[in-house]
Parts: C-alpha cells; structure tokens; sequence
C-alpha cells in the first residue's frame, strides 16, 4: 500500500448550496449516512423546522427559501460534514483544517473541537443568530485580473475608500471577509451606498452586492454575537483533535487550546471584527506543507479563492492562474469534493 498523502481540509461557508447541489445530500450520503441525517433532521424537527431532508429533497431551488440563513447553514454544514466523513483516511492523513466565514463552524466539528451533532447545533441556531443584525450587507469586489494576479495597488485603495465611507457620521462600512483575489465588504445601507457609488472600476466583474447577506463580521453584528453566547454554552467545546486555522491565521493546536478560548473566539471575534480566509489558508499550507488540499462540498466555488490564496505567496512556484490550472491538469493540489472526477480520488 502506498503511503498516504497529507491533506489541508478546507470547509466552504454561504453561498455554496445552489440549485445544483438541491438533493445533493441524499444523492451522495443517503444509503451510508442514512442514521446521521435522521439524527440531524431530529434536531431541526425538535425546534419546529423543516428538516435537512425535507430541504434537500425540495422538488425545486428557491432562492427565498433556500439562500435563507436558518436554511443554508445546516444544509451545508450536513453536506460538508458527510463530505469530510466520506474522505478515505487510508489514502489521505488530515493534518489540519480550515474553513470560511459560516464554514468556522463546520471547522470546529472537523477539527474535533465539537462533535457532528453539536457542530450541526451551533450551524443551525447561527443560520438563525446571523439574522440579528442591524441593516446592512455585504458587497464583492475582485482584486485580481484575469490570471488571478492582483492588480498593482487596486486592493489599497479601494481598503482606504471603505475606511474613508466607514469614518463619515451616520455611515458604517469595513472589510468582512478577504477571499485573497476578492475583498467582501459589509455595512449598512449608506455606507454600501455610498461604496458602489465611488469605487473605481474593477477588473472581471462589477461591485456585486450579495443577496440575502447580512453585514458580517463586523460590529454591526453584535446582536448575533449577543445571542450566541447566550444560547451556545462552552461546555459544547473540547480540545481538537486535528489543528484548526480560524480566520485570523492563528492555529488552534492539539492539546494546547484552551476551550473556553475557542468558545469565545468563534462567538466573538469571528461574528464582529474581519475574517481572513487568504491568511488562513496561507498559514496552513505554510505550517503544515499539505500535499494536497481538500475541499469538501456542497459546491466548489471557494476553489477560485483558495487557488488564489496559493498564489499570492507562490506556493510551490504558483504565480498565477495558468500556473495553477496547468499544476492541476498534471498533479492536482486542489481536490474539490464538489467536481465528481476529483471526488472520486478522495472517496476511492
């Protein structure tokens, strides 16, 4: 038997359960994880909720329904977590992993810092906490031209306008989330205003304003934060059991990680102040020297963004898209759960 391969787990947040994906859950995991969803849907049903199941298995994709906090988390943290159990450990040894925005959560249950079930847990009651928040959203904007390479000094200046919006009176406007080729920034609706109104022209893509999407990470969110400590007791958390890299690049290591700390950060921290995906995934290729990098599902859009980050400290000589793209025609370093010819290498 060959040796295994170390793999970087990396779980997607919102955004990532489309119309693609509908019945995805039982199509994939119905036959082998059929005990765990009824034991998830169980606890959707204990609070009065349409279960995972009844979600998944919608006979059509709504975008008012399914897009829906309360809704999209737990369908995807069930699908990345089925994913994550169905990644075949005698081919591939986790050493650590990660996760993005919403995915934090999925992360903590990965890493062992918190079971499935209360993983699943705290997905479900943040999809609904995450629709405390004062008004606002989110707005994307791409830093990166067409070979995923940033544009000379774009990044700064546009980081500079948000400051310069997010210190007038009466508007509020910050970073979110840096997905290393895309910047997310969130505020209330002078701020966003104001933001699509004065930023310069970006490359590939128009300022997107994100559908359903509150203003998070950042201080307008302090009801969600409020509202998480009061309902999701430390005592859901232990130590991990695979190193977690959380959204500031810090790594939350076997043994030495303080529960309460984790307890506090996930509900703290990662709701109010900026969340680095870029750095997170960095610091882990760099800590850990992954062989490969496993995305599980539901879908595969977080792979452009990961693939990015990659690039921005050239990992093993990756310098820009067609680098990339050539390094995974002839030795993928990029296994997406959600593409069914590198799912197959993962599952075997």
């Amino acid at each position: 038997m060959s040796a295994r391969r170390t793999a970087l787990v990396v779980a997607p947040g919102r955004g990532t359960y489309g119309k693609g994906e509908l019945g995805s859950i039982a199509r994939l995991h119905g036959a082998r994880f059929a005990e765990m969803i009824a034991n998830l849907d169980a606890l959707r049903a204990e609070r009065g909720q349409p279960t995972v199941t009844e979600l998944d298995g919608a006979e059509r994709f709504s975008v008012a329904t399914h897009m829906r906090g309360d809704v999209a988390a737990p369908l995807i943290y069930t699908a990345t977590a089925l994913d994550y159990l169905s990644i075949d450990r005698e081919k591939f040894d986790v050493v650590a992993v990660a996760g993005n925005s919403m995915g934090w959560y999925s992360a903590l249950a990965l890493g062992g810092a918190v079971s499935i079930e209360d993983g699943f847990r705290i997905s479900n009651a943040m999809g609904l906490n995450s629709q405390t928040h004062g008004p606002g959203g989110q707005i994307l904007l791409q830093v990166v031209d067409e070979d995923w390479r940033p544009v000379p000094g774009l990044r700064d200046h546009l980081l500079d306008l948000v400051a310069g919006i997010g210190d007038r009176p009466g508007h509020a406007l910050a970073l979110s989330i840096d997905l290393a080729g895309m910047l997310v920034i969130a505020g209330d609706e002078p701020g966003l205003a104001a933001l699509l109104a004065e930023a310069p022209p970006t490359p590939g893509r128009d300022p997107l304003r994100l559908a359903g999407h509150g203003p998070f990470h950042t201080p307008l969110m302090f009801g969600s934060s409020d509202k998480a400590k009061a309902e999701l007791p430390a005592s859901l958390f232990g130590g991990p059991a695979i190193p977690m890299v959380d959204g500031r690049g810090h790594i939350w290591r076997r043994f030495s990680s303080d529960p309460m700390q984790v307890w506090d950060y996930t509900f703290g921290h990662q709701i109010l102040a900026p969340y680095d995906f870029s750095l997170s995934v960095q610091v882990a290729v760099k800590e850990f020297a992954p062989d490969v990098i496993i995305l599980p599902g539901p879908g595969d859009t977080l792979g452009g963004a990961i693939a990015q980050a990659l690039i921005g400290i050239e990992w093993q000589g990756i310098t820009g898209k067609a680098d990339f793209m050539a390094r995974q025609a002839a030795d993928p370093i990029l296994l997406s759960m959600g593409r069914g010819e590198q799912r197959a290498l993962v599952t075997g």
